[in-house]
């Protein structure tokens, strides 16, 4: 008689159960989201502009192309301005040869419709990246059949340890939700050392390309913070959809800023699948 209560209990609980729309915060005016990106590689310095949309907007990528980008070498007057080429829809250094320096600071000047935004970053020494090797393993449970990839490297540093990852497979970077990697020293790095695995089943002749990143702790709480954004699904579970927090300020004007300024070196390593 008592587990007949009980089951009646939790299909009272589940029968009860009503749709809540959450309000959602709307965007009013232009809010600038700013991707800013400073390394020593100088393939992959770049700022891109775009306007903040709503949670449920479906609108495409609107870049601002009007904005005047400098990063500026803290304490210095050395400066490295920034044109907008439009093939990449981005911000791109005008002198591409100069790229970020270990253990300078770099300050981030945005100035945007009487708008001015600022942020800074710290360029920290790279780990290391020894080898990418790869074995054919059959189906297991949450990965498909095929040709898995793991990472050997050495991270001997004891602060500042927040890394991400990224994968290009065939000239086609993976950049959907569960393509974000990151990861810190929360349970230490014999992982690394022992080879970590990459979540992806190749198949022979796949060209990979490993892209490894180390950043200070505000430019990973956004990436973080936004890789939860994404997993949110409105679901009775799922917390409320709110903005990362940004790493940029504003230092005039009354608008809104969103995104991140991330200075980091830049490791990469790249391996052909031969059957």
């Amino acid at each position: 008689m008592k587990n007949i209560w009980i089951i009646g209990f939790l299909f009272f609980i589940v029968s009860c159960q009503i749709e809540v729309d959450l309000p959602l915060g709307e965007i009013e005016g232009d809010i600038p989201v700013i991707e800013a990106i400073w390394t020593d590689n100088s393939i992959f310095n770049e700022v891109k502009i775009s306007l903040a949309k709503n949670y449920l907007d479906t609108a495409e990528f609107t870049p601002v192309t009007n904005a005047e980008v400098v990063i500026r070498k803290q304490g210095t007057e050395t400066t490295f301005p920034f044109f907008y080429n439009r093939d990449t829809r981005s911000y791109k250094p005008v002198n591409g040869s100069l790229v970020a320096n270990v253990g300078e600071t770099y300050e981030l000047l945005i100035d945007w419709n009487e708008n001015s935004f600022y942020a800074q970053g710290l360029m920290l020494e790279a780990p290391s990246l020894d080898s990418l090797t790869y074995q054919f393993e059959e189906e297991r449970p949450f990965r498909d059949e095929g040709y898995y990839i793991k990472a050997y490297g050495k991270i001997p540093f004891e602060e500042n340890n927040y890394y991400r990852i990224q994968i290009i497979e065939n000239d086609t970077l993976k950049n959907d939700p569960e393509d974000y990697f990151l990861f810190d020293d929360t349970f230490g790095f014999t992982f690394f050392e022992n080879g970590l695995e990459l979540g992806y089943a190749f198949e022979p002749d796949d060209r990979v390309r490993l892209i490894l990143y180390r950043m200070t702790v505000e430019p990973y709480n956004y990436l973080n913070q936004l890789l939860g954004l994404l997993f949110t699904d409105g679901g009775l579970f799922s917390p409320p959809p709110q903005n990362p927090d940004s790493n940029i300020e504003v230092i005039r004007g009354d608008t809104e800023v969103f995104g991140y300024f991330l200075v980091s070196p830049i490791l990469t390593e790249f391996v052909v699948i031969k059957e």
